[in-house]
C-alpha cells in the first residue's frame, strides 16, 4: 500500500521518460485517469488506455518524445501531498515557467489544467506541475 498513489504515478512516468520507454503502466483510479487526460490534452503524452483486470485496473500510458527523441517532460513535480494539501483560488494558481508549463488542478469539475481553471474561474487542489 502506498501513502501517495499520485506521487507514485508521477515517479513512474518520470523514470520511464528518463530511460526512453515507450509505455508505462500504473494502477488505475479516476484521479490518475484525469491527470493522464490533462497530460494528453496538453501534448505531453500520446495517450492512455484503461485495462480492466481482477483488481482496480491498469492505466497504460504511452509516452511522447520530440522529433529528435528529446524529452517533452523535463520536470514533473508533485505539489500537494498527503501531509500538506495546497488549495489555490483561480487568481492564485501559479504560471509554470511563465506559461510554458502546466499546473494540474483537482476541481469540483474534475481534473483540469491551470489554463482551463482560469477560463472557468475555478480553483482547487494543486496536484502537480509539468514542464
Amino acid at each position: 500500500m502506498w501513502s501517495d498513489p499520485i506521487a507514485d504515478m508521477l515517479t513512474r512516468i518520470r523514470n520511464a521518460a528518463r530511460v526512453r520507454k515507450r509505455m508505462v503502466e500504473v494502477p488505475a483510479s479516476k484521479v490518475k485517469a484525469g491527470i493522464a487526460g490533462v497530460l494528453r490534452d496538453e501534448g505531453y503524452i500520446r495517450g492512455f488506455d484503461k485495462i480492466d483486470d481482477t483488481k482496480q485496473g491498469i492505466l497504460r500510458i504511452e509516452l511522447k518524445y520530440g522529433p529528435q527523441g528529446e524529452d517533452l517532460i523535463h520536470v514533473i513535480k508533485r505539489e500537494s501531498r498527503p501531509g500538506r494539501r495546497l488549495y489555490k483560488s483561480c487568481s492564485d494558481l501559479p504560471r509554470v515557467r511563465e506559461g510554458l508549463g502546466i499546473a494540474i488542478v483537482s476541481t469540483s469539475r474534475g481534473v483540469l489544467s491551470d489554463r482551463q481553471c482560469r477560463e472557468g474561474n475555478i480553483g482547487g487542489e494543486l496536484l502537480c506541475s509539468v514542464y
